[in-house]
């Protein structure tokens, strides 16, 4: 407990109430459209600190939400059968990106950061809606996997191209929730334990993860309200603008220093 009092004294009262607030609203994010708490989580705090700080207090909430995620649908056992060959390269891509790139602390990783949000939102604006036939998903399954693992041992983010690739499968709706689920929940494991290797997640790290956790569910609870009150369309596209934006802005303020 100390620890975790100690961790928030260091960030400050400010950076403290931002991270609160971070997760509070990527629960909400989460809650309404079912995806996009790491996601906030890594763009927000990524604008107050280091991309490495901000992927150590995502790992519980992420985990816990992701978790809850993919426990709920009852299609398990049949996607990890078709899932485990993407989800094998992911781990193996983020602990090979974490022993040779690390989630460094320069203006670098920030950049990094902020092109995989605005690649991300690009796509969920822009892309057309495909699909992949069986005889793709055999190699571009794991493809994708392995430059996910990549990108996530960078940046702290996993939705790229995980998330498109799980989208073009044609799974029905309760299928690719419990897919993305999956997805986020061995991203959010493999990203600790790479974290762990680089001396980024200990005791206080792992302590003030657990109480973002509180926030994180708040906010899944109150978006879960939300989403039988608006639209959700277009609340995604609202999020999709938000991230580019969010993306853009980590991109060039890195690049003018």
């Amino acid at each position: 407990m100390n620890d975790i009092f100690e961790h928030y004294q260091t960030l400050g009262w400010a950076l403290s109430i931002l991270v609160m607030g971070t997760f509070l609203l990527a629960g909400t994010v989460k809650g309404v459209i079912g995806l996009g708490l790491p996601t906030v989580a890594m763009g927000l705090l990524g604008l107050a600190m280091l991309p490495a700080q901000a992927a150590a207090l995502l790992i519980i909430p992420s985990t816990v939400t992701n978790v809850w995620q993919l426990a709920a649908g009852g299609h398990l056992l049949p996607l990890l059968k078709r899932l485990w060959p993407m989800l094998l390269l992911i781990a193996l891509g983020t602990c090979l990106g974490s022993m040779v790139l690390g989630m460094g602390g320069g203006p670098l990783m920030t950049r990094a950061l902020g092109a995989a949000l605005l690649l991300y939102a690009l796509s969920g604006l822009f892309m057309p809606a495909w699909r992949v036939a069986p005889l793709q998903e055999v190699w571009l399954g794991p493809a994708c996997g392995f430059v996910t693992g990549v990108i996530t041992s960078a940046t702290g983010v996993f939705v790229i191209p995980a998330v498109p690739y799980l989208q073009a499968l044609g799974l029905q709706r309760d299928e690719l929730v419990q897919a993305l689920g999956l997805s986020f929940t061995v991203s959010t494991l493999a990203l600790a334990g790479g974290l762990f290797w680089n001396g980024a997640l200990g005791g206080g790290e792992l302590g003030a993860s657990v109480l973002a956790l509180i926030p994180a569910l708040l906010g899944m609870w109150f978006g879960q309200w939300l989403r039988q009150r608006i639209s959700a369309l277009a609340f995604k596209r609202m999020f999709f603008i938000g991230m580019g934006a969010l993306g853009l802005h980590l991109m060039l303020s890195q690049a003018l220093h």
